[in-house]
């Protein structure tokens, strides 16, 4: 894995609600092991219900809600995905402001499957290169966003390094790019 951390905290914001786990749980130990300390954020408190594909996956402890926290408290942002998690955020503008904010400070972001739903509705796809799930290539497209069908994409036709990714398939090349995006 690449990147040093360094005891840098990396935000993960989740819904209460359809988190895929594996998406939330892999990056999180990849942050862990690269000497970060990851933060679950969400929309409420308490804990969040992660989610096998469509089945129940564990339950996970919420570090702060969207209310409590900015983008400046944090080194990074991670946007897990699943269908029901970005879907749920996009209707919180709270959270959709603090992915924005992330963009706005020129902090690193990385958001895998469907997370990309929320970066469209922040508004900070356009001109940008990324990859998702392929059902949200429209939506991307039609935000100003070039999706490409790739494993990872790695952007700095921005303010920010955005690092975005297709699958679960696709969790261990990632890992590696948000690494190294968080550590840059």
């Amino acid at each position: 894995m690449a990147g040093d951390l360094n005891g840098s905290i990396i935000a993960f914001l989740a819904a209460p609600e359809g988190t895929e786990q594996i998406e939330l749980t892999d990056p999180w130990q990849a942050v862990e092991k690269a000497g970060g300390t990851p933060q679950l954020i969400s929309t409420s408190p308490g804990e969040i219900q992660g989610f096998n594909h469509l089945d129940k996956g564990d339950t996970f402890v919420v570090n702060a809600t969207v209310e409590g926290v900015g983008a400046d408290d944090f080194a990074g942002l991670v946007l897990p995905g699943g269908v029901a998690n970005p879907d749920f955020l996009r209707t919180v503008p709270r959270a959709v402001a603090f992915a924005k904010e992330f963009f706005d400070k020129a902090k690193p972001v990385a958001a895998i499957c469907h997370a990309p739903w929320l970066l469209v509705e922040a508004d900070a796809v356009a001109g940008r290169r990324l990859t998702s799930f392929p059902s949200l290539r429209t939506d991307i497209a039609n935000a100003g966003g070039d999706w490409a069908d790739e494993p990872v994409v790695v952007c700095s036709l921005g303010p920010n390094k955005l690092v975005t990714s297709r699958k679960p398939d696709d969790l261990p090349a990632f890992d590696d790019a948000l690494l190294s995006a968080f550590a840059g």
